[in-house]
């Protein structure tokens, strides 16, 4: 007989979080729900002791530490926490990967106001034509500043968290602001 292993609370949690993570991905413009507020969830699910972090909001930094990763300056982080984004430091020093490994590109995550500020248009894979949506919070020139930043398959991919709600943004999706 071959026993079923039970997953625990935690367990659970984290693999709920880590589907929305890859459902906000997958269907950019499409908001997802964490299992609990804030990037605690995002960081119970993507972050183990392969993990190379930079973290900019102090208090989260005993959640990253409990994972196991490591922690690392800015542009050698695969994954950064930027909290509520005050400039664009953060986005300037992201590692964006090379042509040979694109995929060395860093998430990054940031909070905003999902549903209030600038509306955007996004359009690319996961999309059927466009989708509209309005993310303040972001300090001006964030957007213009992806798109140079960015180029395919380089680039970074972008999470937007606002309580439990999370949207991505991955690199392969075009950004209009309207």
């Amino acid at each position: 007989m071959t026993a079923i292993p039970i997953p625990s609370e935690a367990e659970r949690r984290s693999n709920q979080a880590f589907d929305a993570l890859l459902t906000a991905l997958s269907r950019p413009g499409l908001i997802q729900r964490l299992p609990k507020p804030g990037e605690a969830s995002i960081i119970e699910a993507l972050l183990d002791r392969e993990c190379r972090v930079f973290c900019a909001d102090p208090l989260m930094m005993p959640m990253v530490l409990a994972t196991g990763a490591i922690v690392a300056e800015l542009p050698a982080s695969d994954h950064v926490f930027a909290g509520a984004l005050q400039d664009l430091d953060v986005v300037n020093g992201l590692d964006l990967g090379s042509d040979l490994y694109p995929d060395d590109g860093a998430t990054l995550v940031v909070r905003a106001v999902l549903g209030q500020g600038p509306k955007l248009r996004l359009s690319g894979p996961g999309i059927e034509t466009t989708v509209e949506v309005t993310v303040g919070g972001l300090p001006e020139g964030f957007w213009e500043l992806r798109r140079q930043r960015i180029r395919y398959p380089m680039g970074f991919d972008l999470f937007l968290v606002d309580g439990d709600r999370v949207l991505g943004v991955p690199r392969s999706t075009q950004v209009e602001v309207l």
